[in-house]
């Protein structure tokens, strides 16, 4: 897919990633870009910033009726769809069913409601092309948060479902897998304790912490190449070569590092 003359939706786009995403497809040429979030005030001042192509939309997208809002506001069937929008929460054994049901409608269930209702239009009309924010830790873990990490790798596994199943019949997918951004979500973790301090350690301490500018850089560069993964930080094709190779050796170094980070 060539950016230039496009219509997208970007959701969890009030700042970080989405917003960084949003503002380098207009650059790239789209032609309108529908932001969504929940925090109305951030997301309308971010539109604004972006210009008159940037159209701001307070919307659920975890819901049917939140997502066919922001798609009625990108004339029904968008050229791109960034499924953006994610949570961090849930530490260790002591997540909470909350914090699981939380955490898997955000950054799962509402990538599989848009793709329910986006692909059989796709389908019908020139296709399109359906990206998601997943995370490094869809391919490696994150230690500290079973909840991030197993919602991360169900975000990961339903891309790849999406791309097996029609990246053949004019779908495209792309997942993007960072590690460390420099985001609202991974600066909010100086005060985190136990198994919360271990997650913001190992995001923090991983690898570079990247600009969010720099990471749509590389969802953009996938997307317009035909590429399924999205890696601004280059170490993690690495690193997941070599789980495949030697998981035992790989959960090895992770033990390790999980110990350096509880000090």
């Amino acid at each position: 897919m060539r950016i230039t003359g496009i219509s997208a939706v970007v959701t969890g786009a009030a700042g970080g990633i989405g917003a960084a995403v949003a503002q380098r497809l207009l650059e790239h040429g789209a032609a309108q870009v529908v932001l969504t979030d929940l925090d109305e005030g951030r997301l309308s001042a971010t539109a604004e910033l972006l210009g008159e192509h940037a159209v701001a939309v307070d919307a659920d997208v975890t819901t049917d009726d939140g997502i066919e809002k922001v798609l009625s506001a990108a004339g029904g069937t968008p050229d791109l769809f960034v499924a953006n929008a994610g949570i961090f929460r849930g530490f260790g054994l002591d997540a909470t069913d909350d914090d699981w049901s939380a955490i898997l409608e955000v950054n799962v269930m509402a990538h599989v409601r848009a793709a329910r209702i986006l692909v059989p239009r796709w389908l019908d009309a020139d296709g399109g092309c359906f990206a998601v924010t997943a995370s490094a830790a869809g391919l490696l873990t994150q230690l500290g948060s079973p909840t991030y990490a197993t919602s991360k790798h169900a975000a990961v596994g339903f891309a790849e479902w999406l791309a097996a199943t029609y990246g053949d019949r004019g779908i495209q997918v792309a997942a993007l897998c960072p590690m460390g951004v420099r985001t609202p979500m991974t600066e909010n973790g100086d005060l985190a304790e136990d198994e919360g301090a271990v997650a913001h350690g190992s995001v923090s301490t991983a690898g570079d912490m990247m600009d969010p500018l720099d990471v749509a850089d590389s969802l953009l560069e996938a997307i317009e190449s035909g590429r399924f993964l999205a890696l601004p930080h280059e170490q993690v094709g690495t690193m997941y070569a070599h789980k495949a190779a030697d998981p035992d050796r790989w959960l090895t170094g992770m033990q390790r590092y999980r110990r350096s980070l509880e000090g």
